[in-house]
């Protein structure tokens, strides 16, 4: 057993912010075709405010989500790095990558 005790709170940052920022895309993505399909099913009749903003969810939400993202990972690696400390971490174990070996094990 192997006994994980220490992340990287930077790097942990950084994998979550992507991650979220990501995310921020897809939904961001929906929310522009959303507003889009809105705007053409009204038959133009509401504002191009309503265009603007689904546009804009293509740029605003993956940048809102990957900040979140990011903060959250430092915030929770530094959690779990103090916690680990108090308790012992996360036990693993670990297998060999060639499934041969791993057969061999078992």
């Amino acid at each position: 057993m192997m006994i994980l005790r220490r992340v990287g709170v930077l790097s942990c940052g950084k994998l979550l912010g992507c991650l979220y920022a990501l995310l921020g895309f897809l939904i961001g993505g929906v929310f522009s075709l959303l507003a889009v399909a809105g705007f053409a099913f009204g038959g133009g009749r509401q504002g191009p405010g309503e265009l603007v903003f689904g546009v804009g969810a293509i740029v605003l939400l993956p940048v809102f989500y990957g900040v979140l993202g990011f903060i959250a990972g430092i915030i929770g690696a530094g959690l779990y790095n103090l916690i680990a400390g108090v308790v012992g971490g996360i036990e693993l174990e670990l297998v060999p990558n060639r499934p041969e070996q791993y057969q061999q094990d078992m």
